[in-house]
Formats: structure tokens, C-alpha cells, sequence
């Protein structure tokens, strides 16, 4: 179980449109009803740094495309500062962080979808943390086909959200894959459910992990 005088790092991962950004605020408010203390942040992003790297990776494809290994260690840059930065030092003051998308991200994105070495990332990942592993993640499941009709609205995409169908797909297989590899970290959600029995669940299962 979590202490709260060591802090907590709680992290959401899912594919586009699984509805992450809504249930992240949602716990962050739930948690803070129950007296607990809440950072809520995002990789890539959560810092000065961070947002200028993730418009950098985000921006729609220009004339020249940003490969893989360069996509990679653009993201393992803004997460070496927003966890020393941002993260441990929260922690460090017994705060529970709630985090949009951390390492595992980078293992289905640049691993599963992108085809990247696994081993490699996980030494990366290891380095640019400094072995800062979750104590929570929840994983929002979500079939890409619903996950793009569900952003179809958004206007214009951004250059991951672009990816097509079967890039997707192997996201999603990826997050599969870790899910099943650490079992008592990982709660996965089905993200065709309601906002509220969402909200619902996670709350609940955040605050026995914290008793």
C-alpha cells in the first residue's frame, strides 16, 4: 500500500480519445476531498521545458518528418527534467502526483507502435527517471476505431492522433502486453463506461491503495 509521508505517484496511460484528461482531473478533485494533497501534471508538458518539447513533438508533420529515435529522445529530455524538476520533489514533500502518461507510454508508443528495441527503452526509461517507477497506473482501454471517432471532432489532429489505424492498434496490443507483465501495478478500465463509473472506480481503487 502507498504512504502518505512518502508520497504517491499515480499515472494514467490509454490510447487517443480514451478520455484520460477528464478522469485525471476528476481523481485529483476526489482525492483532494478526502484531505490528500495533489500535483497533477503531464508528460510530455508539465513544466517551462516541457510544453516547448511536447509542441515540438506534437506539431502536425511539416516538410521534414521527425523520426523515431529523434521522437524518442525528445520525450526521454522533458521526462529527465519534469521528474527532477516536478515529480521528485513532490514526492519528497509527501504529495500524490497524478501524472498523464509516463514511461509506459514511451514502451507502447516508441516500443509496440514505432517498433523501437524494448530492452533499450527500458534502460532509457530507467536512466531519464532515474528508476522512478509508478506506484499506480491506471490503463483507460479503449478499441482505437472508438477512440478516433471520438476525436474526430477535435479539429485538426495532432501528429500522433494522425498515426493511422494499425499504429493504433499495436499501441494498444503494447499496453496489453505491460499491463499483463506487472498485474499489481497496473488496473485496467474499460473506457467505454461512463465519465461517473470511471470517476467511481478510480477513487475507490486509489484510495485502498493509499489505506
Amino acid at each position: 500500500m502507498g504512504s502518505k509521508s512518502q508520497g504517491l505517484l499515480i499515472t494514467f496511460e490509454g490510447g487517443e480519445g480514451a478520455g484520460k484528461s477528464t478522469q485525471i482531473q476528476l481523481l485529483a478533485e476526489g482525492l483532494q476531498a478526502h484531505g490528500h494533497e495533489v500535483v497533477l501534471t503531464r508528460q510530455p508538458g508539465g513544466t517551462t521545458y516541457g510544453k516547448r518539447i511536447r509542441d515540438l513533438i506534437l506539431e502536425p508533420a511539416q516538410e521534414e518528418t521527425l523520426s523515431s529515435r529523434a521522437e524518442l529522445f525528445l520525450y526521454l529530455a522533458d521526462r529527465a527534467h519534469h521528474v527532477e524538476y516536478l515529480v521528485r520533489p513532490a514526492l519528497s514533500a509527501g504529495k500524490i502526483v497524478i501524472c498523464d502518461r509516463y514511461t509506459d507510454s514511451t514502451l507502447a508508443y516508441q516500443g509496440y507502435g514505432r517498433g523501437l528495441d524494448l530492452d533499450q527503452l527500458h534502460m532509457l526509461n530507467a536512466a531519464a527517471t532515474d528508476h522512478l517507477v509508478p506506484d499506480l497506473t491506471f490503463w483507460l482501454d479503449l478499441d482505437p476505431r472508438l477512440g478516433r471517432e471520438r476525436i474526430a471532432g477535435r479539429g485538426t489532429l495532432d501528429r500522433l492522433e494522425s498515426e493511422d489505424l494499425s499504429f493504433h492498434e499495436a499501441v494498444r496490443a503494447g499496453y496489453a502486453a505491460l499491463a499483463a507483465q506487472d498485474p499489481e501495478r497496473w488496473i485496467q478500465v474499460d473506457a467505454r463506461q461512463s465519465v461517473a463509473a470511471i470517476q467511481d472506480f478510480a477513487l475507490q481503487r486509489a484510495l485502498f491503495f493509499l489505506n
